[in-house]
């Protein structure tokens, strides 16, 4: 298979120029138990505090702060885990804010998630596309490779359309990235209905 190439675009950060350990303040902005719209079935959706893309149109300014919200305590991680132990549960869903500027919490939820509940599934949503974090720093490919389904790319209020399934803007792919990753190409995830 040929290799993914990244192509900068215009307010699109150059591989390795944003990094979480220099930019994440480990803030949460939200944490939504019984979430039904980010992901399939009910989930755990946190909205991690901070992102750099901002994008023109973006539904949720204000968790671009890297300040907004609170510090993720130990406390808010063990609700988490104790919400997703019940079996109504289909997953984890990581949103923003950026996940991948804030990979320590990110990371360690993610991680908890595939050890604890191997049945359930994680989701991201994040500004950069998929090729952009297969040339990104370990941390953020290490969190890729925890991710069921991304989707992937900055929203683009020109391309906006609330008819897509579970994205704002066309641009943007559902990307499964267990297949992605080992294809070495992309990969839509299968259930997407448009």
């Amino acid at each position: 298979m040929a290799k993914l190439h990244f192509v900068p675009q215009p307010n699109q950060p150059q591989p390795r120029e944003w990094q979480a350990v220099d930019l994440s303040q480990d803030y949460v902005g939200a944490i939504k138990y019984h979430d039904a719209v980010d992901g399939p079935g009910y989930r755990v959706a946190v909205y991690l505090s901070g992102c750099k893309f901002n994008c023109p149109g973006c539904y949720n300014k204000a968790v671009q702060s890297f300040h907004y919200g609170q510090p993720f305590t130990d406390q808010m991680f063990d609700e988490i885990m104790h919400a997703l132990a019940e079996p109504y549960y289909q997953g984890l869903t990581l949103l923003g804010g950026e996940p991948f500027l804030n990979t320590r919490i990110a990371i360690r939820l993610a991680e908890a998630v595939r050890s604890r509940f191997p049945d359930k599934n994680i989701w991201s949503w994040s500004g950069y596309t998929y090729e952009q974090l297969r040339q990104e720093t370990a941390d953020k490919q290490h969190l890729l490779s925890l991710i069921d389904v991304l989707v992937d790319g900055p929203f683009l209020e020109a391309k906006k359309d609330l008819t897509l399934q579970f994205r704002g803007s066309a641009n943007q792919r559902v990307i499964d990235v267990p297949n992605s990753l080992s294809q070495d190409k992309v990969v839509i995830w299968p259930r997407l209905l448009r």
